[in-house]
């Protein structure tokens, strides 16, 4: 067995203090450590005796010092129990865990702002997406996660705006802003994002629809949006454009065909042959934004713009202005664009919400709550003692009603949600101060309906069909229309409203 650190540390002590002659202590090692029980060591060379020289001291002080070494060497090894208690005194005794690791995201801070421009900054990791943004500002905010939530790019000095897509990374679209540029994010609903997954007929008119092959009777909507999401099939949407020329302020309408390699256009009136077919614009490194003020901003022919522009960051001559004739044609041409530059991914982002992997369910509890509130019990018929002043003013406090808003500010609200069946508001009328507006959206059309006050017998009453149906206050008609389509195209479903962050 090897010497244990006890004998060894006693055997160096008792060679110490008797100090026998050399030749002794050469044979005496030399004897102790041949036990059989150990392994065999190397076999010493055989010592003579001989008569010390005058040195000999310095000898046997060397031999000393092999000796200790040896049996040092002998000692087994014991792990040392506080390392950190014998490092250098130049080195930091921190353990590792207590710094950053290296590949930890880093963060950013990005501000976004709502309709009313009231802000909120948030400090985010580099690759969150804009899905995750809108949850950060559904929890911190309370409000009710209807998957209607969107994140926008809004870029004022060239009166433009798009729909950031759900799995884009935000901070990706943040480095493509110029330094100089007050580009701004906007947090509000869009209840058109998917709409067209839902009710794909209002999306794609038969006459701006074709089919690159020939096919067996009649193609549905439905069939129509799959084959956008499919590789090997695609239709093709056509039609008349207004082009803004490159370098000039003029507009030129041109036929137009949209395809899965890019957008083209005829130079020869509505052929569709390759020889007149000249490339227009691809969508694999373009974002397409919508136009808010075409004609002030670009002279554009008409409301209905929307353009092209490059990832990167890049001045106004880099964009590719078009416009179309009505809204329908526009919204046509826009997702047509998203889904054949998006395919797949858009429709995973239609389910995401839909599959239980959003972070926020939506029965959380919110100031703003789904359809509309009744405050106390205003909406029922009043008791005579109720003051009727009290009734006309309790609409103010509702989310979907707009104080003192023009007709083209309450379509611009209405376009910014989304065109969809059912999207609505209430406003002050401005011809006529007494009465009130009901704006609507059905058909990719927005309509005004007006709420007239009818008098009965010293009460005041509201009405939109003559005085047929009464209602004593705003909140009353609207709960009314919400659940029956009475003498309006639809359903009252969806309100808008400014929020506040």
């Amino acid at each position: 067995m090897t010497t244990s650190l006890q004998d060894g540390q006693s055997a160096v002590g008792r060679a110490a203090a008797r100090d026998p002659p050399l030749s002794a202590q050469v044979c005496g090692a030399a004897q102790g450590r041949g036990d059989a029980r150990d392994p065999a060591p190397a076999p010493w060379p055989p010592v003579r005796a001989f008569v010390p020289p005058a040195d000999a001291p310095r000898g046997i002080a060397a031999d000393r010092r092999k000796k200790k070494d040896l049996d040092v060497l002998e000692m087994p090894s014991i792990p040392n129990p506080f390392p950190e208690l014998c490092c250098s005194p130049f080195t930091s005794v921190l353990s590792a865990g207590l710094f950053p690791k290296a590949n930890s995201r880093k963060k950013q801070v990005i501000k976004v702002y709502s309709e009313d421009e009231t802000s909120r900054a948030l400090e985010v990791p580099s690759d969150i997406t804009a899905r995750d943004v809108c949850q950060l500002l559904i929890l911190k905010n309370h409000y009710i996660d209807d998957h209607s939530w969107t994140l926008f790019e809004h870029l004022p000095h060239i009166g433009l705006e798009r729909t950031i897509e759900d799995h884009e990374l935000v901070i990706e679209v943040l480095s493509n802003w110029g330094m100089e540029e007050e580009n701004k994010l906007y947090f509000r609903k869009n209840y058109a994002k998917y709409e067209f997954f839902k009710n794909p007929m209002y999306f794609f008119p038969e006459h701006m629809v074709s089919f690159a092959t020939e096919t067996n009777g009649e193609i549905s909507p439905t069939q129509i949006l799959q084959m956008f999401l499919s590789s090997s099939t695609y239709p093709e949407i056509h039609g008349f454009l207004h082009a803004k020329e490159q370098g000039k302020k003029s507009w030129k309408k041109i036929y137009f065909l949209l395809r899965r390699s890019g957008l083209y256009f005829s130079t020869k009136g509505t052929s569709k042959e390759p020889r007149h077919l000249q490339f227009f614009s691809e969508f694999g490194n373009s974002d397409i934004y919508m136009s808010l003020a075409g004609k002030k901003k670009h002279g554009a022919p008409t409301n209905y713009g929307f353009c092209f522009k490059p990832n990167k960051a890049g001045g106004p001559r880099d964009l590719k202005m078009l416009c179309a004739e009505e809204e329908q044609s526009r919204t046509c041409w826009v997702t047509a664009i998203r889904l054949l530059k998006y395919g797949m991914q858009l429709y995973q982002n239609y389910m995401h919400p839909y599959q239980g992997r959003s972070g926020c369910s939506s029965q959380s509890i919110s100031p703003m709550k789904k359809g509309c509130l009744r405050l106390g019990t205003h909406g029922s018929p009043t008791a005579s003692s109720q003051s009727s002043t009290t009734n006309m003013a309790i609409h103010r406090s509702q989310p979907w009603f707009h104080h003192k808003i023009s007709r083209d500010e309450a379509q611009r609200l209405i376009i910014q949600q989304g065109l969809v069946d059912g999207v609505f508001l209430v406003r002050d009328s401005q011809s006529n101060p007494k009465t009130f507006v009901l704006s609507m959206s059905h058909g990719q059309k927005i309509k005004h309906f007006q709420i007239i006050p009818v008098e009965d017998e010293g009460e005041m009453f509201h009405t939109l069909d003559d005085g047929h149906t009464r209602f004593t206050d705003l909140i009353q008609l609207v709960e009314f229309y919400q659940l029956n389509k009475g003498v309006l195209p639809c359903k009252l479903k969806h309100y808008c409203a400014r929020i506040t962050l």
